[in-house]
C-alpha cells in the first residue's frame, strides 16, 4: 500500500485497521474499542481502553463511608458491557447503516481510504439503575485520533469517584512531561500549583502506609509519555519513544502510574503491591475531590463532588 495524505482502510471480519504513514490502528467490533495502537512500529495498547470510574478511595474517603456508598462504580469500574448492536462507524461523513462484517466484507479490495473515520462505541454501567457512556473516536490521514467520552447522567445512582477513560501500555514508563499545574493536583487541591512545563521520572507512586489515590494532575495541556522498551522480542532496540496526549476543546486531567485503581485498592499495604510492570494512563473530564478536613467522617465538601444525574463530556488527542 503507497500511503498518501488519506487513510488506509482495512475492513476486517471483527476489526477495522486504519493506517498511515508510521501509523496503524485496529478497532475490534467483539472487545468494543482500540485494540491496537501503532506508531513507528511499537505498541502502546495492552488492553481496549475502556471508560473508568472509579479511583482509589482515601482514609477520607473511607471515614466518611463514600466507598461504600459508592461502591457499585467500583464493579462497573472492573467489567466493561459494550452494547456492539449500536456501534457506530462513519468514513467521510457517511454513516453505515450496520458494521462492515464477513460477508458483506468481500465486497472491499484492502485500496480502500479515507480523508476522516469516525468509529463510535456505546458502554452500558454496570450499575442500578444503568447509566450508558459512549466513546467515540475520530481519526484522521495524519494519524491523530481525537477522543470524545460523554457520560449520561441518570439518577438515583451515587456520586462518582471520578469519569474518564484508562489506558494500559504494555511496558512501564520512563517518565512523562506534561505542561499544567505543578506537583500533585485535585480539584480541592490546586490553590497551590503553579502553571508551566516539568518532567516527572519513571512512574512514582505516593509512599503511604496504605495505599490510596495518588498521582492526579488537573488542567493539563499537553503530555508526552516516553518508554524505551516493548513486549516484542524481536525488538531490541533501547531507543526512547513517545506518545503525545493534547487538549482538544479544554484542558484535560490525568494520572500516570503503574497501576489500576483496583491494585491501589485491594492492597491493605505498600508491599502487597505488585510489581511495576506496566503502564496506567488515565485521561479524566471529572475529579472528585480528596477531602482531608479530617478521616473521621467529614465528607468532601459539596462543590467536588460529581453528581451521578449530570452528563460529563470530555475530549483529547492522541498522536
Amino acid at each position: 500500500m503507497v500511503y498518501t495524505n488519506k487513510l488506509h482502510v482495512i475492513y476486517g471480519d471483527g476489526t477495522l485497521g486504519l493506517g498511515g504513514d508510521g501509523f496503524h490502528y485496529i478497532f475490534s467490533y467483539e472487545k468494543g474499542g482500540l485494540e491496537s495502537l501503532k506508531l513507528n512500529g511499537k505498541e502502546w495498547l495492552y488492553r481496549v481502553p475502556t471508560p473508568t470510574f472509579w479511583r482509589a478511595t482515601t482514609d477520607n474517603d473511607r471515614g466518611s463511608g463514600f466507598n461504600i456508598k459508592s461502591a457499585q462504580w467500583l464493579a462497573a469500574d472492573t467489567f466493561t458491557k459494550c452494547l456492539s448492536d449500536q456501534t457506530q462507524l462513519t468514513v467521510d461523513g457517511q454513516q453505515f447503516d450496520h458494521l462492515p462484517i464477513a460477508p458483506e466484507t468481500n465486497q472491499f479490495t484492502n485500496n480502500e481510504t479515507a480523508s476522516e473515520v469516525t468509529i463510535t462505541f456505546t458502554y452500558e454501567t454496570l450499575t442500578i439503575p444503568a447509566a450508558k457512556v459512549t466513546v467515540a473516536y475520530t481519526v484522521t490521514g495524519d494519524g491523530q485520533i481525537k477522543i470524545k467520552a460523554h457520560y449520561f447522567g441518570h439518577q438515583d445512582l451515587p456520586s462518582l469517584p471520578v469519569f474518564g477513560l484508562r489506558f494500559i501500555m504494555p511496558t512501564t514508563a520512563t517518565g512523562f512531561d506534561y505542561e499544567g499545574l505543578s506537583g500533585e493536583t485535585y480539584p480541592d487541591r490546586m490553590a497551590g500549583a503553579e502553571h508551566g512545563k516539568y518532567h516527572v521520572d519513571g512512574l512514582p507512586v505516593a509512599k503511604y502506609l496504605v495505599p490510596q489515590e495518588n498521582g492526579m494532575h488537573m488542567e493539563t495541556e499537553h503530555l508526552t509519555i516516553t518508554r524505551e522498551i516493548t513486549e516484542n522480542n524481536a525488538d531490541h532496540s533501547t531507543a526512547p519513544f513517545s506518545l503525545k496526549v493534547s487538549q482538544a476543546d479544554k484542558p484535560f486531567n490525568f494520572s500516570c502510574l503503574p497501576y489500576t485503581a483496583e491494585e491501589l485498592e485491594s492492597a491493605t499495604h505498600i508491599e502487597e503491591l505488585p510489581l511495576a510492570r506496566r503502564t496506567v494512563l488515565v485521561v479524566a473530564g471529572a475529579v472528585r475531590g480528596v477531602g482531608g478536613i479530617d478521616s473521621w467522617g467529614a465528607d468532601v465538601e459539596e462543590q467536588y463532588h460529581i453528581p451521578a444525574d449530570r452528563d460529563i463530556e470530555f475530549s483529547f488527542s492522541l498522536n
